[in-house]
């Protein structure tokens, strides 16, 4: 029992989509690794949660 071989557009499939697949997995190691970084690096985070928070007030001037 033997296989045929290949078409050229298999070939062409195959080396597209690994590509797409190449550049998915850096996009997601770069998102990962932005991640890790502005976690680490120790800052507060806040998010936007519509509450007046006084450290973000200008102060006045005097």
């Amino acid at each position: 029992m033997s296989f045929r071989p290949d078409h050229e557009l298999h070939r062409r499939r195959l080396s597209r989509n690994v590509g797409v697949g190449l550049t998915l997995a850096a996009f997601i190691c770069l998102v990962f690794a932005l991640t890790v970084v502005k976690v680490t690096r120790g800052e507060p985070m806040q998010a936007f949660d519509h509450v007046v928070r006084p450290e973000l007030l200008k102060a006045p001037d005097q």
